[in-house]
């Protein structure tokens, strides 16, 4: 856990970095930038928690499905320029790390984009009881991420305890990310193991969608 906190500040401290040019990956490719119109498929319903909002790239798209929006982010920089981009009455901003805030409600539905893919793998089953307990009777958690396809773009740190990507801000600094890509299988089987019931199929080439229920979803 020492490994993780260190990794995930690190991890932390590049997204504020980054923040200004983080949308520079949704105007330079294309199936990425087509990527938040397929919210539209997927099933968000009610009221929705988005974790790890980012620059609210998935938020609009969420709030024109959604009765309302909780956006959950860690970094002031990102929330900034989401609370600029998405200017609704349903939709509040909450700057807190995911892995230590609770919600004070439950909702009917979870939602993270590129998120889970940066949760370490001692932290998973504490992340998705974190989802379950954010759920209302009947909710779904969805998620949208890189696939394994993506895992041949990256750069990866040797011998680190946890799956670590090289990121690099416009400033020359770089930064260890966490990073794993799960495939649709085997999150699928990681998922059932805990008690959920699951579908995680690919989305396009490069990407993953997955829609799950908690154990006793009722």
């Amino acid at each position: 856990m020492a490994d993780d906190d260190v990794r995930l500040t690190e991890q932390i401290a590049y997204y504020r970095a980054h923040a200004a040019a983080y949308d520079r990956a949704y105007t330079e490719r294309e199936d990425l930038r087509r990527l938040p119109a397929t919210v539209g498929d997927l099933p968000i319903r009610g009221d929705v928690l988005e974790l790890a909002c980012g620059t609210g790239q998935w938020t609009g798209a969420l709030a024109a499905r959604a009765r309302s929006v909780t956006a959950v982010d860690v970094a002031t920089e990102t929330l900034d320029i989401a609370r600029v981009r998405v200017s609704s009455p349903h939709v509040r901003f909450v700057r807190a790390d995911v892995f230590a805030w609770q919600p004070s409600r439950r909702y009917d539905t979870v939602f993270f984009a590129f998120w889970l893919s940066h949760v370490p793998p001692s932290r998973l089953a504490a992340f998705w009881h974190t989802v379950a307990m954010a759920l209302s009777p009947g909710g779904k958690a969805v998620f949208v991420d890189d696939g394994p396809a993506e895992a041949a773009h990256e750069t990866f740190l040797a011998r680190q305890p946890v799956p670590t990507v090289v990121r690099r801000t416009d400033d020359g600094c770089s930064y260890g990310v966490v990073k794993l890509f799960h495939s649709p299988a085997r999150l699928t089987r990681d998922l059932t193991s805990m008690g959920w019931s699951a579908d995680v199929r690919p989305l396009g080439e490069s990407f993953i969608r997955g829609v799950a229920e908690p154990p006793g979803n009722s």
